[in-house]
Order: C-alpha cells, then structure tokens, then sequence
C-alpha cells in the first residue's frame, strides 16, 4: 500500500501525525499484556469509523457456540463510565454502556461486559460466568495490555486506508504495516 500524496490543507496536520506516531508507538512498546486464563480473539481495525467489527463479533459468537464453545464478549463501552468493569444486560441503554456493547448483548445471547480496561472487564466476565471458555473482544486491536491469541483486522473495502496517513492527516490509528499479516 503506498500512501496518497496529501492535499494542501492536511500538510498542516503531518506534524501532529507524526506526533500521534511517536506517543502510539511508545504506548504499545510500554503496554505489558496480560494473558486471560481463556483464548482471546480481537476483533478489530486500524482505521477510525465503522468496518463492520460489531457485525463480525456477533457472528464469531454465533459460530462458537454453534461448535459447543462458551463465549463471552469484552467492549470498551464507549459512552458512559466505564471505569470499572459492568455486565450489559438486557435493560442496558447505550449511553450508559455503548450502543455496540447493547447491540451485542441482545443478539449475542452471550455474556457482555465493557469497561475501559479489557484486561479488568475479561477477569469480571470470568468471575461472573466460569463457564465462559472464550473471549471476544470488539474493538480491541489497540488495547495491547490484554494479550490475545488471534486478531482480525476488519477493513471497509470501500475506505481502504484512506489516504494512508495516520490520524489527524488521515483515518490510520496505526500504520499500514500493522495489518500486513
């Protein structure tokens, strides 16, 4: 993939991306993850906006049951405060948890939990259903600190990378590479 020459006004912004590169990279080099006593598979993307990672979790889940697994679902929640770690249920409103985490806790039919820390909201879901023998997290590719055992990167085909810059100059949360394998 090789990047877009960019427009006029987005030059301005290459300094900030170059920022935004610098303090990323530091952040994932720092992240010390941690491994769940369950598999974990991130579901995720590099870009900024919607890919379909919400989609492809609830089907994952509906396939993992299917096959005799017990699967639970990690979010961040965005919307509201999730601080520490809440189940979503069935009353759950979108501004307190995420319209993703509701949309995922009443399709699923599997447990749900959000919170800004994944590791915190896996080890609660384990608590709360012991049964649980897998974790999907959506919208987890960026959180490093919980370690994973499979990641998929979910790309709009339309979008693609945009102009291949990352954020503010383009839509990249992360660079290209990052999604190579």
């Amino acid at each position: 993939f090789e990047p877009r020459r960019l427009a006029p006004a987005l030059w301005l912004l290459a300094p900030l991306a170059g920022l935004y590169s610098i303090v990323a990279g530091r952040g994932r080099q720092k992240a010390q993850a941690e491994r769940l006593p369950v598999p974990v598979i991130v579901v995720g993307n590099i870009t900024v906006g919607g890919a379909g990672k919400t989609p492809l979790t609830l089907w994952l889940a509906r396939q993992f049951r299917e096959r005799g697994w017990r699967p639970g679902i990690v979010s961040r929640g965005y919307g509201g405060d999730n601080a520490v770690p809440r189940p979503v249920t069935q009353s759950s409103l979108p501004a307190e948890v995420g319209d993703a985490p509701v949309l995922l806790g009443r399709r699923s039919g599997v447990p749900v939990w959000v919170g800004r820390d994944r590791v915190a909201a896996g080890r609660s879901l384990l608590a709360a259903h012991p049964d649980v023998n897998l974790i999907l997290c959506d919208d987890g590719l960026q959180h490093y600190r919980l370690a994973r055992d499979i990641e998929i990167e979910v790309q709009d085909l339309r979008r693609g990378y945009g102009n291949g810059r990352l954020l503010p100059a383009g839509p990249l949360r992360e660079p290209v590479e990052r999604a190579a394998d």
